[in-house]
């Protein structure tokens, strides 16, 4: 694992030390790995979402239902 040196805000650091204090995380490095692994399934599932739409505007349609679609979203979401 790489080591890295960074600032924050007050109010971020704030928040981040609550959670620590919280029990929420071990550490700060925790909970910053873990919002960074969240914003990348969020960055998958746009991508997805995004060729999913690019697919149906260059086909002009899409076979799957929108609950089909919705259902595989989520999917992507929770992991």
């Amino acid at each position: 694992m790489t080591r890295q040196s960074i600032s924050f805000t007050k109010p971020n650091d704030e928040w981040l030390k609550s959670q620590v204090d919280s029990n929420e995380y071990a550490s700060k490095s925790e909970l910053v790995n873990d919002l960074i692994r969240q914003a990348r399934n969020q960055q998958a599932q746009i991508n997805w979402i995004k060729a999913k739409l690019e697919t149906a505007e260059n086909n002009g349609f899409t076979n799957e239902s929108k609950e089909e679609i919705l259902a595989q979203s989520k999917s992507l979401l929770n992991g």
